[in-house]
């Protein structure tokens, strides 16, 4: 004779929990929408983040005053310091994940960081 185990309500509450569990760990290790691009301000010990998708202009309080930052079209750049040379105002709009630029006499890092927009190669080391 063989027995039939009937399922009872906590069997039920037991698979459930665990399919969601599941479910939820999925989401968050490889579900999901990725983390996209961001700016990442930084002046001595402090840090702000921005999202590259709104277009803005930022104040960025350094040693010498302000430097304006400015994110347009998703693209970042340094539009105004107080530094003596400007050579960050002069550098090229930033794009790119790893993309950086700096106004060193004034202390302040600007660079981008997050996802990339692809899974293409950059390079390969071998």
């Amino acid at each position: 004779m063989s027995k039939i185990r009937h399922i009872t309500a906590a069997d039920i509450l037991i698979i459930v929990l665990t399919a969601a569990a599941a479910i939820y760990a999925g989401f968050s290790l490889y579900g999901g929408k990725p983390e996209g691009e961001r700016l990442i301000v930084e002046v001595r010990s402090e840090r702000w983040i921005y999202p590259l998708d709104q277009d803005m202009t930022i104040s960025v309080p350094g040693p010498l005053g302000i430097t304006t930052v400015v994110i347009e079209n998703k693209a970042v750049r340094i539009s105004d310091s107080p530094c003596p040379n400007k050579t960050c105002v002069a550098s090229r709009p930033l794009s790119q994940t790893g993309d950086w630029s700096a106004c060193l006499p004034n202390e302040v890092l600007i660079r981008i960081d997050g996802a990339t927009a692809s899974d293409e190669f950059d390079g390969l080391a071998q």
